[in-house]
């Protein structure tokens, strides 16, 4: 697989409906201390990756995503929303009171794809490609989103990955990283304003 190739496109109607789902999820945690439901996994073989941001203004609230995942998107889409917003170590938990003004941003994840050191840099693609570098029992991850946000190159972003990982800057040519290229499709309640979801009681 080439990692230019996107994601499946999800039509406008379901990135809506992810939207406010992970919306809800995150409502019915903060306001109820509910968890989203486990619900069948897909057969083996249909995987989704997917991670959610969440801001308030300009200032990222928490991101957490998975790689992979066997469970449905939906079930995915809600997991880490409420983890984005209870989890993320970077930041206390969003309280409550910030639900109003929280602005939720959803990538779906293509499969990565392994690409030697030798030939990253003229693969990975600014706005295109996300990263993964991993090391060891290290890893780290940057969405496609991240590097243009910064004005980071190619190698700006492989080195702030292989730092995501707590890694040195350098460890992506280190002959035993591996270093995987992905694409996303992304969406927000910019684009797709989620309708107001109150949490069920």
């Amino acid at each position: 697989m080439k990692p230019d190739l996107a994601p499946a496109l999800i039509a406008r109607e379901e990135r809506e409906r992810l939207l406010a789902v992970a919306r809800r999820a995150i409502a019915e945690y903060l306001l109820e201390n509910r968890t989203p439901e486990p619900v069948p996994s897909h057969p083996p073989g249909l995987r989704h990756g997917a991670f959610v941001t969440l801001h308030i203004g300009t200032r990222l609230r928490g991101c957490i995503g998975r790689l992979d995942s066997p469970d449905p998107l939906e079930t995915l889409v809600a997991v880490c929303a409420v983890l984005a917003a209870s989890r993320d170590p970077r930041f206390p938990p969003v309280d409550p009171r910030e639900l109003d003004t929280l602005e939720i941003e959803i990538s779906i994840l293509a499969p990565p794809e392994l690409v030697p050191a030798a030939g990253i840099l003229s693969r990975l693609e600014i706005g295109v490609h996300g990263v993964v570098v991993s090391l060891g029992a290290s890893r780290g991850l940057l969405l496609p989103q991240v590097a243009p946000e910064h004005g980071w190159n190619a190698l700006r972003l492989l080195e702030e990955t292989c730092r995501k990982a707590g890694l040195p800057a350098q460890a992506w040519r280190d002959p035993e990283a591996r270093v995987e290229l992905f694409t996303a499709q992304v969406f927000s309640d910019a684009e797709f304003p989620a309708r107001p979801v109150k949490a069920a009681g």
